[in-house]
């Protein structure tokens, strides 16, 4: 096999991170890379592009500016070719609605040369061979399902998120029991159901409740909102609190010892789990106003309240409740259920031929290297780079917007052993460790 036919780098899977991967990596020469995913297009939680939802970081967290702001992959580049600048001007706003963030990862997936849509990889396999290690990336295309083989140095997999549906829901039809993540496809049904219940306390669930109270015709759907957690909390949004969303956090969080990395991620979870604030308080004003003329809003919103069955019954399902404090069990009757329910990391298949020859953590998740490398227990020329289930290794910023940027400048010194992007640090105002607090004082 010839050298030219072994890339440098192969990403699997083409969500937000490598796409921003892959537009740094457009122009840049010296890094042969190319970029599978098993869709036929880029297209980012298309169920719940909800009409008013905004993106809940600021626009400058796009795919390429923290690195690069001159880009020509920029969300400023793409409002100017599609002559929304001035309308953007005139926005004057630092967030953007989801819809756009979409439509501007699309036109990026677009102009990129090194993304394939439509091919499914398959199996992995590991050639080591001493300096001359590759890996081996068996790809399907979902058309003609002819499979191809590629040959590579490294591996980015990035193959984010799967919805997380409690128990043996996923039993019932999608069109009457659905994750959010399937929302939008189903918004006819839900139109026709005289009662919906929303289960979970996020931003998801808050979106779903207040798009069906705008929805809401003379009382109708009956809607409950309800939530296992012990309220309905707005996410954590002081400036100093979202310094953890920082490389110089994620250099501290990732020297902890494992069980105190483990024991501060509930620490963080208003950060990362909470419903915004402009979004609480436009369900309430909504709710204030429908109160207006009738006794009451015809809602029932409950927090410290789990689902513990579902069961279809001669109309409709009923759902068995549990409110845990109170420990007191009681049903209700509903027509549809959306259950915003949240993700859970979709690992590959063909990963765990590589469980015996990896370090693991101590509550058996994989050990990953502040540069985003599978720990193997032997050194290897060849890496496996994970961008996906981080939490435990990198914090509460592993799924973050604005750091995936940082991350892949991170990623791409390492295939190159250079400074391709600068990795700033001393960005943030706090010190999160003593170490910090003695490189500030050097520099001072």
């Amino acid at each position: 096999m010839k050298k030219i036919d072994i890339f440098d780098v192969i990403g699997i899977g083409i969500g937000p991170f490598n796409l921003g991967m892959a537009a740094l990596l457009e122009d840049k020469k010296e890094i042969e890379a190319v970029f599978f995913d098993e869709t036929p297009s880029f297209n980012w939680h298309p169920g719940m592009l909800i009409e008013g939802a905004d993106l809940q970081v600021p626009f400058l967290a796009d795919l390429v500016t923290f690195a690069d702001p001159t880009s020509r992959f920029s969300f400023i580049n793409y409002l100017h070719k599609h002559n929304r600048l001035f309308a953007f001007y005139f926005f004057n706003r630092f967030d953007i609605p989801r819809r756009e963030y979409n439509d501007y990862a699309q036109w990026v997936a677009g102009l990129l040369t090194n993304c394939r849509f439509g091919k499914k990889v398959v199996d992995v396999l590991d050639h080591d061979e001493g300096d001359n290690s590759y890996y081996e990336v068996v790809v399907q295309d979902r058309e003609s399902n002819q499979l191809d083989h590629f040959f590579t140095r490294n591996v980015i997999v990035a193959t984010g998120s799967k919805p997380m549906i409690p128990g043996d829901f996923d039993r019932f039809p999608s069109e009457d029991i659905l994750h959010t993540s399937q929302y939008q496809y189903f918004e006819e049904a839900l139109s026709e159901a005289d009662s919906i219940l929303i289960t979970g306390s996020g931003q998801s669930a808050a979106e779903v409740f207040l798009d069906q109270l705008q929805k809401q015709q003379r009382g109708t759907p009956h809607l409950h909102w309800i939530t296992r957690s012990s309220g309905f909390f707005q996410l954590e949004a002081g400036k100093l609190g979202q310094e953890v969303f920082s490389a110089d956090y994620i250099d501290y969080f990732h020297k902890l010892p494992f069980e105190k990395r483990k024991n501060e991620l509930p620490n963080l979870a208003q950060l990362r789990n909470g419903v915004e604030e402009s979004t609480l308080h436009e369900i309430y004003d909504l709710l204030y106003h429908r109160s207006v003329h009738t006794n009451e809003p015809n809602v029932n919103i409950q927090a410290n309240t789990e689902i513990k069955e579902i069961e279809k019954g001669s109309k409709g399902y009923i759902v068995h409740c549990h409110q845990w404090q109170q420990e007191e069990s009681f049903t209700l009757t509903v027509d549809k259920v959306v259950l915003a329910t949240g993700y859970q990391p979709s690992t590959p298949k063909w990963m765990q031929k590589f469980d015996k020859l990896i370090k693991w953590d101590a509550d058996g998740r994989y050990a990953v290297t502040r540069d985003y490398r599978l720990v193997f227990k032997k050194e290897r020329p060849h890496q496996i780079f994970t961008l996906t289930n981080l939490e435990h290794s990198h914090g509460p910023g592993a799924t973050n917007l604005a750091l995936s940027v940082q991350r892949n400048i991170t990623i791409i010194n390492q295939l190159t052993g250079k400074e391709v992007y600068p990795e700033q640090r001393n960005s943030v105002f706090q010190n999160f460790g003593v170490d910090q607090l003695n490189q500030k004082n050097q520099w001072s």
